[in-house]
């Protein structure tokens, strides 16, 4: 059976720098697969690559067996990857609402749309009460919430979200953790980035930990959760 993402021996630079230096790794259907290291590891330069915002100098991103090479950051939203990114971005003078529509900015299905925004707010009932206000008025924790309800409205086939914990309190940083698992069991594909490892390995089927541009260990979310490596180096402990 194909991945649905398959990435081999990606490297991306900027100028004479390379961010990331030869990574493999696949993503199936219907699985929860995180990147974790410290930062600078080169885990949002791997995203913003899948997605397009940046080009690669070498190796192969395949997405549904389609390479993504020759598809600028529109298309590759409409072949069906969405990207939730780092630090949320989302637009504070607008609405909500008008926020979560603009991710379903290359559909025309009215119906659907609808549909998916009532979905938006089932999720996120906190959104759906405000859907009114602008969106700048939200806490982070609140803005997070609709950066992914925002990815979602385009209907991906993948869920790509960029450290959802990042800045967030602890109470409101379970509520993101719980939706993710929500999303799984619904049965979301979803390439997670978090610096928050405990977290993000006790949600994944499988791991990676990135360092310096490089995937250093790889193994199921489980198996790397309890890796004496791994809780040294990213869960603190002795």
């Amino acid at each position: 059976m194909t991945a649905l993402l398959e990435v081999e021996d990606l490297r991306v630079a900027y100028g004479k720098i390379e961010a990331v230096k030869g990574i493999s790794f696949k993503v199936d259907a219907g699985e929860v697969v995180t990147l974790i290291g410290t930062n600078g590891a080169g885990k949002t330069t791997t995203l913003r690559t899948l997605s397009g915002l940046l080009k690669p100098v070498g190796g192969q991103i395949k997405f549904n067996g389609k390479s993504l090479k020759k598809f600028p950051a529109h298309q590759i939203v409409s072949l069906g990857l969405a990207h939730s990114p780092e630090g949320r971005h989302i637009f504070p003078r607008m609405t909500i609402e008008d926020n979560l529509r603009l991710g379903a900015f290359l559909r025309s299905d009215k119906p659907g749309i609808e549909q998916d925004i009532q979905r938006a707010y089932d999720l996120f009932p906190i959104l759906g009460e405000r859907r009114k206000q602008a969106a700048g008025t939200l806490s982070g924790g609140e803005q997070q919430m609709l950066a992914m309800g925002r990815a979602l409205m385009s209907q991906p086939k993948l869920l790509m979200l960029d450290e959802p914990s990042m800045g967030l309190s602890p109470i409101m940083m379970q509520k993101i953790m719980a939706t993710i698992a929500q999303l799984k069991s619904q049965g979301t594909t979803i390439l997670l980035v978090e610096q928050n490892a405990q977290a993000a390995l006790s949600l994944a089927d499988h791991g990676h930990v990135m360092e310096v541009g490089t995937i250093v260990l790889s193994g199921t979310g489980q198996d790397l959760l309890h890796d004496e490596s791994v809780r040294k180096a990213y869960l603190g402990e002795d």
